[in-house]
């Protein structure tokens, strides 16, 4: 990882001051709804205002496709192409980095064998891979569709791990990649009865490298969150998260030198092949690993707690993630906050605002009401989604709105 989380500078708090790290422009061909589009950003908080299903969460996912992965839906491409396009999608964009500015885009050519990939460039040279977009920008977002994070299954409190994960430490997507082809391979061999044993020593070895390598990882980012929470979580209105990881090793100790501990992996891997071959699949290893939150004010599971407070949690883990990214890597990363004060009190969007603020990052927003946003005063650039097309909003009407209070 890029460097110690206490290396970190303050930002300025003058919202007159732009963000270090920021897109200037946006340009989108054949995108969700979007035909065209062209769009210029002058404030470090964007809000996209309109109805439900006029396209305002397809402009946050445009941007996450900024960054290695499908995006903040995880949708395949083919559903992203606009319906009754070409077939495929454009995404472009001006990112600006420490005053340096960058034209990165990503797009995908229409493929008529469903076969389709994206490809990525910066500055019109094609990247090797999407994780070079890594070196420009870390985003990071917050959803609807993670409510139910605390609750729901632990593939997807693994997957919220390792984006925050990737956020520090660009080569842990290719890890992560690696060790589930890796472990598909071995799987089907166990499943055809294919039990060549120099065949499956090399897939266990490469497992347990890269599994080992990824529970190191997630270790070493949960510390560092939780050091993060400690130190900035006192007075927050939101409350503070503590978090505990399993890194899916039963009792392996992971203080030993990683040699040793990728032997021992590896003769687990190899002792459980009948066991892993009845089972259908294998058993143990990092695809194992699980994130616990608890409220830490209450001590008390996050699951247990109300649906309010484990928004707020996440909000507030989110924004220890994103002062840590900020740290660790030089790059202040890019919020993007879908439907996020729909649910919070006047009180706490006004604070949410003020500590994103604090953290001098870029954030994009959505919301039904643009009422919810007053407390941005002129420090958000307000449009207007409607039909696919956006426009500046009637800011004399906006500011002329009373917040909603919530019940």
């Amino acid at each position: 990882m890029d460097q110690s989380p206490d290396a970190a500078v303050s930002p300025s708090t003058d919202s007159r001051t732009p963000p270090a790290v920021r897109l200037d422009e946006l340009r989108l061909a054949d995108f969700r709804n979007y035909e065209t589009l062209s769009l210029r950003f002058t404030r470090g908080f964007v809000v996209f205002v309109g109805d439900n299903g006029a396209g305002k969460t397809n402009l946050l996912e445009a941007i996450s496709l900024l960054t290695p992965g499908r995006g903040l839906r995880r949708a395949p491409y083919q559903d992203v192409a606009r319906k009754g396009g070409s077939g495929g999608f454009s995404v472009r964009a001006n990112a600006v980095s420490h005053g340096v500015e960058t034209i990165v885009s990503t797009k995908m050519m229409p493929d008529p064998t469903g076969a389709a990939a994206r490809s990525v460039r910066i500055d019109e040279t094609a990247a090797k891979s999407a994780d070079e977009l890594l070196d420009l920008l870390r985003i990071l977002w917050l959803t609807p569709a993670m409510d139910g994070l605390f609750t729901g299954p632990a593939g997807d409190r693994r997957r919220f791990l390792d984006r925050m994960v990737l956020a520090v430490d660009p080569t842990h997507g290719r890890r992560a990649a690696d060790y589930e082809r890796a472990m598909r391979s071995r799987n089907r061999l166990l499943a055809d009865n294919r039990l060549d044993d120099s065949w499956l020593s090399g897939i266990e070895a490469q497992m347990a490298e890269l599994g080992i390598a990824m529970a190191l990882a997630r270790s070493e980012l949960v510390g560092m969150l939780a050091g993060m929470i400690a130190r900035t979580g006192a007075g927050s209105p939101f409350p503070s998260a503590g978090l505990e990881l399993t890194s899916g090793y039963d009792g392996l100790d992971l203080a030993r030198p990683s040699a040793d501990v990728e032997d021992e992996a590896r003769v687990r891997l190899r002792s459980a092949r009948y066991g892993d071959r009845a089972a259908g699949r294998t058993l143990e290893g990092a695809h194992r690993a699980e994130l616990s939150v608890t409220h830490l004010a209450k001590a008390m599971p996050a699951a247990l707690s109300s649906t309010g407070e484990q928004k707020a949690l996440l909000i507030g883990l989110v924004l220890a993630h994103a002062r840590l990214v900020a740290a660790m890597s030089s790059l202040p990363p890019l919020l993007l906050l879908d439907e996020i004060a729909a649910h919070l009190d006047p009180g706490r969007r006004a604070a949410l605002f003020d500590l994103i603020a604090e953290l001098g990052v870029q954030a994009f927003m959505t919301g039904t009401d643009a009422s919810l946003f007053a407390a941005l005063g002129d420090r958000a650039q307000i449009m207007e989604v409607s039909g696919g097309t956006v426009r500046p909003a009637d800011l004399a009407r906006i500011e002329g709105a009373s917040p909603e209070t919530s019940p």
